[in-house]
């Protein structure tokens, strides 16, 4: 793992010699992406910058990497897990290696195949490339975005970074707050790519490409996920015998390292699952990595340990309090770089802490609830549909019934737990699958925001531009004919929730700590099988993760393989009532809302009342809030 950063003048004019100070700034900025090693290279309009973890090849994969004839430059964040293979078939193509880095593999990829290479890869990556004789920069994301590129053009520049900070520090930028983006970050609790919190800068979506030069610049699709197959002729078992070889196979690629790796295990289905099959695959005892939580609703620490026993691995946890998060969400939210409010940050950024002293590469299961339907949300999504065809009179007198539920701070509190599912159904099918995961619908934020906001920005909180990503991610299947909405629910889990939440707070949390986290569900292989087997094999009735199960029953302790499916995320509700209540008290506060100019402290203290008081669980709109306001003052925004 590593961070890049880099700045171009698209017509050809020389940069300026202090350009290379500012990308060393650049690259400064995110030295705990690379501790290992740093590089600088300048020539004409073109400047690159790298921070290094190293990983593979310790000793020569230094970069910027430039090949043999100089014709070509990188600057290059990731692993492709099956470099060797493709060196070899470039070898016999007649290609020379001077190192053994995947990094060089790339280059000569790129060489032979242009823009096409990237089909070839199995891998996690961004990179920024650059070709002297087109005198173009080709910068290229993963499939599924587990990389980040953040990139902005501004007065003749064009300038990336692995992250959205370091491009504040090239002078002479702006930077302004995008209220649209800060309106679905409350919706969506994340801002939905290419979008950014700044005006001026995006992100390069996942699966996508950028060619920047004189002639202007090229966005492209260069992959995409696979359709559902309805016509499956292979039987059950011939099925999970290709997903167990296929996983197999993805793991030990996996685990190719030059430094000490080891495995997050929650205790969960898909961690047991990559410590199972790493523990098969390893001649030494695998190293495994949990965070448990006082509250017992939340804890999971006895499966972890269940599964640590029944592979016999090396295993160590760490418990977390309110204390802890309390104390350490003001450092955490500023490492996540942009705001990020899965509350499931703390817990990841002390897993990825713990798991860095003793290893500096950790697998994941990251990927296989949204490909394999292991959210509940599947199963509400595909309800909302038979709901929606009982008589008016049965669905009224359940929505009666809904305030007298009862309410519990706990992980599950069965009141929200309808009313969420009750506002999904009134949803139409592509806004149904947001609508079940967002934290201020429009109408709350309507409650929220201040007026002159409001009609500053009006016609934003309508459905169709609020949540016009979510539209987009559901309709992109449509002219190849995949009408079944639950079909296409799947791909805005993947191309939506999975890369920009999950994955982005994966990657930030673990280079906080300089820990490289791998994900053998999110393999080419393993990613493309799951995607193109039908439905029926992933959401069987009310069970997900079918098929996933049934290949891996003989892997797993009974006690995980039944168990039901429990999320990584810590007692928010009960926190804010508690310890965290004078940090939200503060940052909340009348004063400092009306200085900001955003929120209406009238409406934000009814919101923060009504949860204090138990009369109504506000934890996600409340929580969403706070780290808004951490983010804009870490940032000075």
């Amino acid at each position: 793992m590593c961070g890049i950063a880099g700045i171009f003048r698209p017509d050809g004019t020389p940069l300026s010699p202090e350009a290379a100070g500012h990308v060393t700034a650049m690259t400064d900025a995110m030295r705990y992406r690379g501790p290992d090693g740093s590089g600088v290279w300048q020539n004409g309009p073109l400047c690159l910058g790298h921070r290094r973890l190293s990983i593979i090849d310790l000793a020569g994969g230094a970069q910027p990497m430039h090949s043999a004839d100089g014709a070509l430059s990188i600057v290059f964040n990731g692993e492709i897990y099956n470099f060797k293979e493709l060196r070899e078939g470039l070898e016999k193509s007649g290609a020379v290696f001077t190192t053994n880095s995947d990094t060089e593999v790339i280059l000569e990829a790129y060489r032979h195949w242009g823009t096409n290479c990237l089909a070839r890869f199995d891998g996690m990556f961004a990179f920024a490339l650059w070709d002297a004789k087109k005198r173009r920069l080709f910068l290229a994301r993963d499939r599924f975005g587990k990389k980040p590129l953040f990139y902005t053009a501004q007065n003749g520049l064009f300038c990336f970074a692995s992250e959205l900070t370091p491009l504040t520090l090239v002078p002479g930028l702006s930077f302004t707050l995008d209220a649209g983006a800060i309106m679905r970050y409350l919706a969506y609790e994340y801002v939905p790519a290419p979008e950014t919190p700044y005006a001026e800068v995006a992100t390069l979506p996942p699966s996508f490409f950028l060619t920047v030069s004189e002639s202007g610049t090229h966005l492209e699709r260069w992959w995409d996920m696979p359709m559902p197959v309805d016509d499956e002729k292979r039987d059950e078992h011939e099925i999970c015998g290709e997903l167990r070889t296929l996983m197999l196979r993805a793991v030990r690629r996996r685990m190719i390292s030059d430094v000490p790796l080891g495995v997050f295990l929650s205790g969960g289905i898909d961690s047991t699952i990559i410590t199972g099959l790493m523990a098969h695959a390893s001649t030494a005892p695998v190293k495994t990595f949990s965070i448990g939580f006082r509250e017992a609703s939340y804890d999971e620490t006895r499966y972890a340990r269940l599964a640590a026993r029944a592979f016999g691995t090396e295993h160590y946890e760490e418990i977390l309090s309110a204390e802890d998060c309390a104390d350490r969400l003001p450092d955490i939210v500023r490492s996540m770089d942009v705001p990020m409010a899965d509350a499931s940050v703390a817990p990841t950024w002390l897993l990825s802490r713990l798991a860095r002293q003793h290893v500096t590469v950790a697998l994941g299961g990251d990927g296989a609830d949204e490909l394999w339907a292991g959210y509940e949300h599947y199963f509400a999504f595909a309800m909302a549909q038979r709901y929606n065809r009982l008589p008016v009179f049965v669905r009224r007198a359940i929505e009666a019934i809904v305030p007298h539920l009862p309410a519990s701070a706990g992980y599950v509190n069965p009141r929200l737990a309808l009313q969420t599912f009750l506002r999904g159904a009134a949803s139409p099918d592509w806004q149904r699958i947001q609508t079940l995961l967002t934290a201020l619908p429009p109408a709350m934020q309507q409650k929220i925001l201040l007026r002159d906001w409001l009609a500053e920005h009006a016609g934003m909180l309508e459905p169709e531009r609020l949540f016009a990503s979510t539209r987009a991610q559901y309709d992109h299947w449509q002219p190849a004919g995949a009408a079944q909405p639950i079909a296409r629910a799947f791909h805005v889990y993947a191309r939506q929730f999975l890369s920009e939440d999950i994955l982005v707070k994966v990657d930030r949390c673990s280079m906080m700590h300089s820990l490289e986290v791998r994900a053998p569900f999110l393999d080419r292989d393993v990613a493309e099988f799951t995607a193109r087997l039908p439905l029926r094999c992933k959401l069987h009735g009310i069970k997900g993760k079918f098929l996933l199960k049934k290949a891996m029953a003989d892997l797993l302790p009974q006690q995980i393989l039944h168990r039901n499916k429990r999320g990584f995320q810590i007692p928010v509700a009960a926190w804010l009532r508690g310890r965290m209540r004078p940090l939200l008290e503060d940052l909340l506060a009348a004063d400092r809302l009306r200085a900001q100019g955003i929120f209406d402290p009238d409406g934000v203290r009814r919101l923060m009342d009504e949860h204090f008081s138990g009369k109504a669980d506000w934890r996600k709109p409340l929580w969403t809030i706070l780290v808004l306001q951490l983010w804009l003052g870490a940032h000075k925004v």
